[in-house]
C-alpha cells in the first residue's frame, strides 16, 4: 500500500488505516523501532503483573496487607516474599 508522508506539526508521519490497526491489535500506544532500514510498529506486550511488587511493598508499608478473609489463609502465607 502506498502512503503519503505528511507534515504533522514539527514532524512528519503517515496515517495508518483503521482496518490495519485493528488487524494488528494496535490501540493507544505501540512500540516503534527501526531495524535494518525498516520502520517497525508493534503492539506493546506488557507484563500483566508489572508493578505488583511495588504495590505489595506500598500496601505492607501502609499496614494494609492483612488477608481479607484471615480464616482462609494458608499456612506459611506470612512468609511469602512479593
Amino acid at each position: 500500500m502506498e502512503v503519503t508522508i505528511r507534515k504533522m506539526g514539527n514532524s512528519q508521519g503517515v496515517l495508518i488505516p483503521k482496518p490495519i490497526l485493528a488487524q494488528l491489535g494496535l490501540q493507544g500506544s505501540a512500540d516503534l523501532q527501526v531495524r535494518d532500514g525498516v520502520i517497525e510498529i508493534r503492539p506493546l506486550h506488557r507484563n500483566p503483573r508489572e508493578g505488583w511488587a511495588d504495590d505489595a511493598r506500598r500496601l505492607a508499608a501502609a499496614g494494609d496487607d492483612a488477608p481479607v478473609w484471615p480464616e482462609l489463609s494458608n499456612l506459611g502465607d506470612d512468609q511469602l516474599e512479593w
